[in-house]
């Protein structure tokens, strides 16, 4: 059982779904040389994939290819179905940083195949998540800096403005589809920048004024 925690209070959500947004920044997707979706692209990640701040992402023996992929994570805070914009924008409790690590070598195969690419997004210790900032405490206003220094070099710097759909598009477009409960989490894709890491490498992810990581390839 995995939890996230509100910062400055005692509020803790046990995670529930953890619902994942593919090519949310259009120079991310041209970069893996994917079209621009015409809506939010869904995956899921099991929470037992989860890990904190200061720990170990471990990499698989049977990839060779790791990336990183820094994203802004909502929290969810209430349940919610087939809801309109003020529903889905009020069901978003708090903002946190996440990591999505995903084994590229495995996607681009299981993608030639026609398979789903499960196993290349859901492994242990592939998503990092950070404590959560609370909507009451903090109001996204889009020109944040999301950044990803991999052994002190910057490696991803974009703004969360530029993802294609804001956190209220993809709560609503995501209720429409599978109810959306108190503690699911949801990452809203990543933008360009993405590279392969190897065991040993330390990654520093931070959204401005919300949360940073720190996490070592191992």
């Amino acid at each position: 059982m995995k939890k996230v925690k509100i910062r400055n209070s005692e509020k803790e959500f046990i995670v529930g779904k953890i619902v994942c947004v593919g090519r949310n920044y259009a120079e991310h997707a041209k970069e893996l040389g994917n079209e621009v979706p015409k809506f939010p692209i869904i995956f899921l990640k099991p929470p037992s994939t989860l890990i904190y701040d200061g720990d170990n992402i471990v990499h698989p023996s049977y990839s060779n290819e790791m990336h990183h992929e820094v994203e802004l994570v909502l929290l969810i805070g209430k349940e919610i179905k087939n809801a309109n914009d003020e529903e889905a924008e009020n069901a978003i409790t708090g903002y946190g940083v996440g990591l999505d690590m995903t084994l590229r070598d495995l996607q681009n195969e299981y993608r030639k195949e026609g398979n789903p690419w499960t196993l290349a997004k859901s492994f242990d210790t592939c998503g990092v998540i950070s404590d959560f900032v609370s909507k009451e405490e903090y109001r996204l206003t889009g020109d944040e800096k999301i950044v990803l220094h991999k052994n002190g070099n910057i490696q991803q710097n974009s703004t969360v403005n530029k993802m294609i759909f804001s956190p209220m598009e993809i709560v609503k477009y995501i209720s429409e589809r599978m109810t959306l409960e108190p503690g699911d989490l949801i990452y809203t894709g990543t933008p360009e920048g993405v590279s392969k890491v190897e065991r040993g490498d330390v990654l520093k992810s931070s959204i401005e004024n919300i949360a940073q990581l720190e996490n070592k390839i191992l």
